[in-house]
């Protein structure tokens, strides 16, 4: 916002640091007119984003939860998506980024804990960006907000309380569309976006302290377009596949990087690859630990298929 004049940041409660306290101070220093809440309408957030944009401004939504951008989804798919592409590249709304915390937070319930990415990524003409950790969060919030493509910024709400990183306190980007080797391995690779990378990581540890398994973490961090080339030659390696996130597993994206994985890699496969997910279900409060794609699952499913 320093370096942009015409940037804006708004949404529900924003104005007094939002309700995780990620716009703590902005108020203050850039004042009302680029700081402001909204009512409590997220279509109304996304159709004055979209417009805003349009316009020339840079606009930073925020979707108190990624649970109720679903009002949204009209203006995301049938307008943001497709405004530069219906007017023939005369328009364009591409100065937009919406915000969404996202995921199991310990006590959300089934209105304040889901994991809506796979709804977006069947949409061309948006991005859609899931960071792992502060840094990434920081290096790929800025690149989403000076992307010319309208952006959906899913963020893991645990991570907001649970997560310790030194975070580079000047201006860098994090390119989009580029996957993470977050650890390197060679039985296994292990593939995950968000917070589920934490837990992939730790199972990794695990799998290769108690069983002596060599699992390879990657971190997609841009589920759309995402960075199947990595995968494929992360799998190429390997000959094992694990996808793990938390949204049901029926019709999420793990599916897509499977089928992918299942075409590029055949040849190479050792074994069937598999997903753990959450379950088809809504999201459950007293059994979210049941529910969740624990590490004990993922360390499971790697011991499975490495001895397929």
């Amino acid at each position: 916002m320093d370096t942009d004049a015409s940037a804006c940041v708004f949404g529900e409660d924003v104005a007094f640091g939002g309700v995780f306290r990620c716009t703590v101070g902005l108020l203050e220093r850039y004042g009302a007119a680029r700081v402001f809440n909204t009512p409590l309408s997220e279509q109304g957030i996304a159709g004055f984003g979209i417009g805003l944009a349009s316009m020339g401004h840079t606009a930073v939504a925020e979707i108190q939860f990624a649970d109720y951008i679903y009002p949204a989804l009209d203006q995301l798919v049938n307008e943001a998506a497709k405004f530069r592409y219906r007017s023939g590249g005369e328009f364009s709304c591409g100065g937009l980024t919406i915000r969404a915390p996202y995921g199991a937070v310990g006590h959300g319930g089934h209105y304040h804990s889901q994991s809506p990415e796979a709804f977006f990524t069947q949409v061309p003409g948006l991005k859609v960006v899931m960071p792992s950790s502060p840094a990434q969060a920081k290096g790929l919030l800025l690149a989403s907000i000076r992307c010319p493509d309208p952006v959906i910024f899913f963020e893991p709400k645990m991570l907001y309380r649970t997560s310790v990183e030194e975070v580079p306190v000047g201006d860098f980007e994090l390119e989009l569309g580029v996957a993470h080797v977050v650890r390197e391995g060679s039985d296994i690779t292990l593939v995950g976006w968000g917070q589920q990378v934490l837990v992939l990581l730790e199972a990794a540890t695990y799998l290769d302290k108690h069983h002596g398994i060599s699992a390879e973490v990657i971190d997609l961090a841009t589920l759309l377009p995402w960075d199947a080339p990595t995968v494929i030659a992360s799998v190429s390696k390997t000959g094992r596949l694990v996808v793990s996130h938390e949204a049901p597993i029926t019709g999420a994206f793990g599916g897509e990087v499977v089928a992918v994985v299942m075409a590029k890699c055949f040849d190479r496969l050792q074994s069937p690859p598999s997903r753990v997910a959450g379950l088809d279900m809504p999201f459950p409060l007293i059994y979210e630990p049941v529910y969740l794609p624990s590490v004990f699952k993922v360390v499971d499913a790697a011991r499975k298929s490495v001895a397929y």
